[in-house]
């Protein structure tokens, strides 16, 4: 599809916004959120005829790209056949988007409880671990996102916490493997990963193993930097909690779906946990869509007792159709297959090519759709290129690095001194290349910064 210019129509869609939507995450008066028209596959518009491509997969959870005509049609067709149904009901089309989630989820976790989202798959999958094991704390790294939501936020491991932290949610946060800058100082990936493993098995035994009832951990971290663990990592997680009697939640919010150019990126460390959490992705945003895969023991602490928890759209059938339609067109497609071809032969390659002629990319670093840069001011002391949590003044030369790469028709994922490159799972390879051509462009403007 063509964009075509109406300024007209986007001034007063722009109006309306200011007028009457609160924006997340913002300022409310400083903020100009761009108006936008239309999207389709890789790009969307403004109307003022400006098309970008999406390097964002807008929050990271177009997977499928915009408007894909089988997913659209699938949502059509269930909404002329059942709209809603309360959640104590047996649906086909709830019962067959569970069924194709289990099928792809590592291990035995074959029961699905849906959300509306993350958060609330975060905060189910947390109170199920309360329960089953009758303990209250929940461990989690810093550098991570669970959601917004009571319990998820302050999980949280960034400054988005921070407002929201009552410090008496029984949350304990320890330190993940991260060796660009590692907490460990450690030299190699072995020795981060066991100096990351010994710490947080001194947290367990200072915290009491007898009252922790769960690690939570994104496999993949994704807004904090998608940091992939080093190997034996999250074996050796899984190895703590076996040993402790502590449930293992993987949060695969973003990782999930074809992200990392596998189904759930916890297949690519053979690791399964006891709890997994899910959104995103498995609908690629069409229609909100969350929620926890069960471990045969955990669901069965629930067989006769009952679990006190639910949602008025829990399994809501629009969601679940667009479930059901986005997973059989990325199994149909390969789509999943292309997420891990264009990572490894395109945009792996070329981020790491950029590094080397800007000396503001300190590190590249990720796997399939799913990258980040590590931006610099030295590339011998890695100091960021902005502050932790930079905000105004401080935050301009991420600023400046942002609206070059919008001004070129590039849309980027940036926070804190990195930009993520997560495209669609779809991304054809000319789309990559387009996109990575772009970003060398733009970098010069973070480049400008360096010392």
């Amino acid at each position: 599809m063509t964009p075509h210019a109406d300024p007209g129509a986007g001034a007063a869609v722009k109006a309306a916004d200011r007028a009457h939507v609160f924006h997340s995450w913002s300022a409310q008066g400083l903020i100009d959120p761009l108006a936008v028209a239309g999207a389709e596959g890789s790009y969307f518009w403004d109307y003022d005829g400006n098309r970008y491509l999406d390097f964002s997969s807008q929050l990271v959870n177009t997977n499928i790209g915009h408007q894909h005509p089988k997913v659209v049609a699938a949502i059509q067709e269930q909404a002329t056949r059942l709209c809603t149904l309360a959640p104590g009901f047996a649906v086909d089309v709830r019962s067959e988007a569970a069924r194709l989630i289990a099928e792809r989820t590592p291990g035995d976790l074959d029961k699905i409880f849906f959300a509306n989202g993350g958060a609330e798959a975060v905060e189910n999958a947390v109170r199920m671990a309360r329960l089953h094991t009758g303990r209250t704390k929940v461990l989690s790294t810093y550098r991570s996102y669970h959601g917004a939501t009571a319990a998820a936020i302050n999980l949280t491991g960034d400054p988005r916490r921070w407002p929201s932290d009552t410090a008496s949610a029984g949350v304990v946060h320890f330190w993940g493997p991260f060796l660009y800058r590692s907490t460990f100082h450690a030299e190699t990936e072995q020795q981060e990963c066991e100096r990351a493993l010994q710490h947080l098995e001194d947290t367990i035994a200072f915290e009491g193993p007898q009252s922790i009832a769960a690690i939570i951990l994104e496999t993949v971290p994704g807004t904090a930097g998608i940091m992939t663990p080093p190997p034996g990592y999250l074996a050796g997680v899984r190895e703590l909690c076996d040993r402790h009697g502590i449930v293992f939640i993987l949060d695969e919010v973003m990782a999930g779906f074809g992200r990392t150019g596998t189904w759930f990126a916890a297949d690519l460390w053979d690791v399964t946990p006891d709890l997994l959490t899910f959104a995103k992705g498995v609908t690629s945003g069409y229609v909100p869509l969350g929620g926890v895969a069960i471990s045969q023991e955990i669901a069965a602490t629930f067989d006769q007792r009952p679990y006190p928890g639910g949602l008025t759209y829990s399994g809501h059938p629009l969601a679940c159709a667009a479930a059901v339609a986005t997973i059989g067109v990325m199994a149909e497609e390969g789509i999943v297959e292309n997420a891990a071809r264009i990572g490894a032969d395109v945009i792996g390659p070329g981020l790491r090519e950029i590094a080397d002629r800007h000396p503001s990319v300190g590190e590249v670093r990720g796997l399939g759709v799913f990258w980040a840069l590590e931006l610099v001011r030295n590339k011998e002391t890695r100091e960021p290129l902005v502050p932790y949590n930079a905000a105004g003044a401080a935050n301009a030369p991420m600023g400046e690095f942002a609206a070059a790469c919008k001004k070129s028709g590039l849309w980027p994922f940036v926070n804190m001194n990195r930009t993520h490159v997560v495209p669609p799972c779809t991304i054809t390879e000319a789309e990559a290349k387009e996109g990575l051509t772009l970003l060398d462009e733009a970098l010069t403007a973070a480049d400008a910064h360096t010392v």
